[in-house]
């Protein structure tokens, strides 16, 4: 195989790597907070030139909590998730418990409380006694 041969096939091989805008994750990881504002849509990108102090605080935090091995949690679901916090895995609460989210690359710019919703599906069954006229003068027992 000639040199050019190889470098197609090692193309073909390897797998598709993730791209946000055109750069990768590593690449997005060295920049700074506000610099990863400029990549991302106009909403969160206010949120978070606004917001990137508590952003900045929230990921020392995991990262000082991850190196002890401890859980991160966290009740701010109107976070914006930056590339620095891909890999991680937080507890999300939704008003009842801490809902586990892993932190990907097609997360990035959205908002934590996406990941974790607050209300469950509905699951109807038949109505209990005393739901309905009919089952009101039913024994109990």
């Amino acid at each position: 195989m000639t040199d050019q041969e190889k470098k197609i096939h090692e193309t073909e091989v390897r797998k598709k790597e993730f791209t946000y805008r055109g750069k990768t994750v590593d690449e997005l990881k060295k920049i700074d907070v506000r610099e990863f504002s400029k990549h991302i849509k106009s909403g969160p990108r206010r949120t978070v030139l606004r917001q990137f102090q508590q952003i900045e605080d929230f990921v020392n935090r995991a990262k000082i909590k991850i190196s002890r091995n401890k859980s991160v949690k966290t009740h701010k679901r109107e976070l914006i998730v930056v590339p620095e916090m891909v890999g991680m895995k937080i507890g999300v609460h939704d008003g009842k418990s801490f809902v586990p989210v892993v932190i990907t690359g097609d997360m990035l710019g959205h908002r934590f409380g996406e990941f974790a919703p607050t209300r469950a599906k509905i699951k109807h069954s038949k109505a209990g006694i005393g739901a309905t006229k009919g089952s009101k003068f039913k024994a109990k027992k």
